[in-house]
């Protein structure tokens, strides 16, 4: 999931704050200060964002844009009932965080580097890669490469990195889509109606093996 690391790691060189070349287009970000929050989700994201335990997402060499919208989703926005993104550690956790702070945490983890996974599963392997090749024709889901790219890097900005992520984890975000628990994606959740419990679990399975 192009990798986001190899892009800030030739901007920021020996320097930690980045700013965009054109002022009022990219905030500033400060990368000594996002490894300094990051030590407060250590326990379950690893001190560099490879989480060891699987039910954890791995979130290093995601892309910045993708980590901050979550972040943000995991808040009750103004006038709503509930988040977006229902999830009682991460609420807590986003509750104590500024704009500023959500940007800093975000382009730090962008820019570290994602250990690889692999699948588990051989006997699903074949059903979790014509999931996500060529999508399911006649239930009408489309192939995941078609967003998240053939390799899983995904598109900076658009759709996130899914390649070498743990498969339990993945497999969970698309039941939460599929029962409203997560609720940031419109795509997702019409993708996720539309899945087998099986099918969840062979495509997530075979992202993991994707790098």
């Amino acid at each position: 999931m192009l990798r986001v690391s190899s892009l800030f790691a030739a901007l920021i060189l020996s320097v930690s704050a980045v700013q965009a070349a054109e002022p009022g287009k990219a905030p500033t970000v400060d990368l000594a200060k996002g490894k300094e929050i990051m030590q407060q989700c250590v326990a379950c994201h690893g001190a560099d964002g490879n989480s060891s335990a699987t039910i954890y997402p791995k979130i290093a060499g995601q892309h910045a844009e993708y980590l901050y919208k979550q972040l943000q989703n995991f808040k009750v926005a103004p006038g709503a009932d509930k988040a977006l993104r229902e999830n009682a550690v991460m609420a807590g956790f986003a509750a104590m965080l500024s704009d500023q702070d959500m940007r800093d945490v975000s382009a730090y983890l962008a820019a570290q580097k994602q250990t690889l996974g692999q699948a588990q599963n051989k006997e699903t392997l074949a059903l979790g890669e014509q999931i996500y090749r060529g999508g399911i024709a006649e239930k009408k889901i489309p192939a995941c490469a078609g967003c998240h790219s053939p390799n899983g890097a995904g598109i900076p900005a658009q759709y996130p990195r899914l390649g070498g992520q743990h498969a339990d984890y993945t497999a969970a975000q698309l039941v939460a889509f599929r029962d409203g628990v997560r609720r940031n994606s419109e795509q997702m959740t019409a993708i996720s109606l539309k899945m087998s419990d099986k099918e969840m679990k062979a495509v997530a399975d075979y992202i993991a093996g994707l790098r």
